[in-house]
């Protein structure tokens, strides 16, 4: 089986390993070709959570971005895909935002998609794939950043505004917080709507191995 390195990119920063090289495992189960070695930015404990916080980690993403040697592609593990487009024009490699995976594979079930992740706006990637179709009723009731998510609380809040979603006659449900991905919130949204539920991690796997693969065919 032929595999490829794939550098990855956490917007948090962390002091736990395990924590931090999730999303690299959870790809690496979904998609053993792709081999992922983990890093995290500095000095940014509460990720990105809106366009301030963005704008804080574009400049530490494209430095930490220098430090990976030898891969066959890099993903910024956001659904905001910070520092996306530039590290498009400055590395010969492809580089995937896990917010264009999502929207991408979103909108192969239909038109409408509901957004659902941490914040009140909408990131950039989806608007550009789906404009004015997004369904957007905002954040989950009282979750402000990506660790009330792994909440019990935070939990049932994300549940019951994937109800709302549903009931607004959508498509799908796009996730847009990769924190949904390390509590496998897909699934279960999934189980409780009965509508498909991208996961970003997953969609930003998905997206890279094609990218891998069609570049050596």
């Amino acid at each position: 089986m032929k595999t490829w390195r794939i550098g990855l990119i956490r917007v948090v920063t962390m002091s736990d390993r395990s924590l931090m090289e999730l999303h690299g495992r959870l790809i690496m189960d979904s998609f053993p070709e792709l081999q992922v070695e983990s890093r995290c930015i500095p000095n940014q404990p509460e990720g990105i959570h809106s366009p301030e916080t963005k704008e804080l980690a574009v400049p530490k993403i494209l430095e930490l971005a220098e430090e990976f040697q030898n891969v066959d592609a890099l993903i910024v593990s956001c659904a905001d895909d910070p520092g996306v487009p530039e590290l498009r024009q400055l590395l010969p490699i492809p580089v995937i935002g896990a917010g264009s995976s999502v929207a991408i594979v979103a909108r192969q079930y239909g038109r409408r998609a509901g957004i659902l992740g941490i914040t009140d706006y909408v990131p950039t990637p989806y608007i550009n794939v789906f404009g004015n179709n997004l369904i957007n009723l905002g954040a989950p009731e009282g979750v402000y950043s990506t660790w009330e998510l792994m909440t019990h609380q935070g939990e049932n809040s994300v549940k019951r505004l994937a109800l709302s979603l549903k009931a607004q006659g959508v498509d799908s449900i796009a996730l847009s917080s990769t924190v949904m991905s390390c509590i496998g919130a897909a699934e279960k949204l999934r189980m409780l709507t009965g509508l498909p539920v991208v996961d970003p991690v997953f969609a930003e796997g998905l997206c890279t191995l094609s990218q891998c693969l069609y570049r050596t065919a």
